[in-house]
């Protein structure tokens, strides 16, 4: 049994971690938000300290170490994207592995940074990047391992979670904090796109603003018009009304259905990251380098057919 520690327990994203503590049969130790909004832990993991303040939370993680069989093994981190760095790095001075969510960091020069302390440390990172377990995304990967014949897929990526007026008032709405809604919502979809079809080859932006963004990405063995969005009048018109999310992959005009399978991503990352087999920076790189282009990209006037069907109804 493995002892854990988490930052962030009342994010949205905080009970997929502290229930796949629990089903891979470990023990979450202590917790760290600066909310204490966390009653989830009572059906999960009641026994657990609870923590308001870091420097109280950090204390106790240290003088855990002191005791034969009560330090802590891993931190978990859920907090804010951008304190995701030095939350990683106080983890791996405390002694500990690190499991972050995405994005792990918003530079190449941060994973460079962590990497330093991986070193300095001797204790690992690993990224949650969990479509990369979706059995959908898998079989994809696959078919267009097998066909190795140079053609270069046309692919459409479309996600669309509607946010309600609260989302820019929180830290997501601020891009200094979530860097951005490209970032925010759409890290683990450009490391599937890299996953599946390769090394990436171009990277345009279209479009860019508060919550949405658009862009092209030319990648081996695949040709991506992407589009992402909190905004809910962006729902195509056979959902509005119906579902506050559209999500879409399509491939050479076939939809991949992947809608589903979602919920026990995380604990299969943990199984896989306790099992030796978890992602870390390295993996992470390129998605890091995707969005961090994104970022600092001037929005282009799409060519020829790059532009995503969706950017029509920006443009009328």
């Amino acid at each position: 049994m493995k002892r854990f520690a988490l930052i962030g327990a009342a994010g949205y994203i905080a009970p997929r971690h502290m229930t796949a503590i629990k089903d891979t049969g470990n023990e979450l130790v202590s917790a760290y938000d600066i909310n204490d909004s966390v009653g989830i832990m009572d059906s999960i993991s009641p026994q657990s300290e609870f923590f308001t303040e870091f420097e109280r939370f950090y204390d106790h993680a240290w003088r855990l170490r002191r005791q034969p069989g009560a330090a802590l093994d891993y931190v978990a981190i859920c907090s804010p994207n951008y304190l995701h760095q030095p939350h990683i790095s106080a983890g791996l001075r405390l002694g500990c592995d690190v499991i972050c969510e995405k994005p792990l960091v918003p530079t190449p020069e941060m994973l460079d940074e962590l990497a330093l302390v991986e070193r300095e440390t001797g204790r690992r990172v690993s990224n949650i990047l969990q479509l990369r377990h979706h059995q959908a995304i898998l079989d994809l990967k696959d078919k267009v391992a097998r066909e190795r014949n140079g053609h270069k897929h046309e692919v459409e990526l479309t996600y669309i979670t509607s946010r309600g007026k609260w989302y820019m008032e929180s830290w997501k709405g601020d891009t200094r904090k979530s860097f951005g809604v490209a970032t925010n919502i759409g890290v683990h979809f450009y490391d599937m796109l890299h996953f599946i079809f390769g090394r990436l080859q171009r990277n345009v932006v279209h479009h860019s603003s508060d919550n949405k963004a658009a862009g092209y990405l030319e990648y081996e063995n695949a040709r991506v018009r992407w589009f992402l969005s909190i905004d809910a009048g962006d729902l195509p018109a056979a959902v509005k009304g119906r579902k506050p999310t559209y999500r879409s992959i399509t491939v050479d005009g076939g939809e991949i259905e992947f809608s589903e399978g979602f919920t026990d991503l995380h604990t299969v990352s943990y199984r896989e990251i306790l099992a030796g087999r978890g992602y870390g920076l390295d993996d992470a790189r390129h998605c890091v380098e995707t969005v961090n282009t994104i970022r600092s990209a001037r929005a282009a006037a799409p060519r020829d057919d790059e532009g995503h069907p969706f950017l029509q109804q920006l443009l009328a």
